[in-house]
């Protein structure tokens, strides 16, 4: 998916557990663009996890990056999938978005 520019379409990352610690969500950017998943962090979070799966809960692909970076998921398939970032404090956030030819 992209808009009329050709670039990707941002994802709204939203809360999904707290542990009462101060949103972080502005600093986790991320875009679908085709089959390509742009994730990239602006402030330091330390070690994220994230966790890339079907709604219906099916595994895609799962690693732990240290932040600020960035990278690319390439997502092969078309559907509903969601993004699930956990902190290194256990705050958890995620982003949905479906992938089209």
């Amino acid at each position: 998916m992209e808009n009329e520019k050709g670039e990707g379409i941002p994802l709204i990352v939203k809360e999904k557990g707290s542990l009462d610690n101060p949103d972080k969500g502005t600093s986790i950017n991320s875009s679908i663009s085709g089959h390509i998943l742009t994730v990239a962090f602006t402030e330091n979070l330390g070690e994220v996890t994230v966790e890339v799966e079907t709604i219906s809960g099916g595994n895609v692909q799962c690693l732990s990056m240290l932040t600020p970076s960035g990278m690319q998921f390439y997502i092969p398939f078309e559907g509903d999938y969601m993004v699930t970032f956990t902190l290194p404090n256990g705050d958890e956030y995620y982003g949905e978005f479906t992938v089209t030819d």
